[in-house]
């Protein structure tokens, strides 16, 4: 069945809320985005000043490419979307129309890691799904600057998780589920790497041969068959209230 934006909204809300019980969200400063079902180039995304734990169908701003609100009852009601993430969510809405949704994050982990000089390190099945297939960004500041645009971008070129370094992480998927399995994949193999490291202790890396297997074996044709299962489980963790329009 076509996906309306009336589904896509209480699938997105979910979404920022189950971030926010894995402990993903950072206060109002990241953002999560979908794509709306249509040729117009709009997409959802949190209205600034709302907490992940708010989120609603509701209360979802929707923009165009431009930055600009679509719906008149934002533009009345003074709605703002926060400027960094209008940067990152147009640049890759743009660029990439296979993608339908996008997570940026904040952790304490996906932090520390982005500070290594090495990244992400192939030392945990976790990490071994973005073996080779994981993107860097280099830090600009803050995501101001529209020209950045570009680069960011071309650093993400055809991959579905970046680290952007000194800063946080990234992840694109096809849709909700797919982008929430990148993203809670992604931070555990974060955790699971700082974890390790703070032992001091000599770290076993299995050779390249044995992580690129690991790699192909979490990549299927289409979307592999636990995403869907687990975005499912993972929103059964919530008590979404039906008042708000869940």
């Amino acid at each position: 069945m076509k996906q309306t934006e009336q589904d896509l909204r209480k699938e997105l809300a979910a979404l920022y809320r189950v971030v926010e019980h894995f402990r993903m969200s950072d206060l109002i400063f990241t953002h999560i985005s979908a794509r709306v079902p249509g040729p117009e180039d709009h997409f959802l995304i949190n209205r600034y000043g709302t907490m992940f734990r708010e989120m609603t169908p509701a209360s979802l701003a929707k923009v165009n490419l431009d930055g600009e609100l679509v719906d008149l009852a934002d533009r009345a009601g003074n709605v703002t979307i926060n400027p960094a993430g209008f940067t990152i969510h147009s640049a890759i809405h743009a660029a990439r129309p296979d993608v339908g949704c996008i997570i940026h994050t904040h952790t304490m982990a996906g932090m520390a890691v982005a500070a290594l000089e090495c990244g992400l390190l192939p030392i945990t099945q976790h990490a071994m799904k973005f073996y080779n297939r994981i993107a860097y960004h280099s830090y600009e500041g803050i995501a101001l600057d529209l020209d950045e645009r570009e680069r960011l971008v071309k650093d993400l070129g055809h991959h579905n998780a970046m680290i952007l370094r000194n800063h946080g992480l990234l992840v694109t998927g096809g849709g909700v589920a797919e982008a929430f399995d990148q993203i809670y994949f992604l931070e555990r193999a974060c955790q699971a790497q700082i974890a390790t490291q703070s032992a001091g202790l000599p770290l076993s890396f299995p050779g390249p041969e044995v992580c690129e297997h690991a790699a192909r074996q979490f990549e299927s044709e289409g979307r592999a068959p636990w995403i869907e299962p687990a975005w499912q489980a993972a929103k059964r963790l919530l008590d979404l209230p039906s008042e708000h329009g869940f």
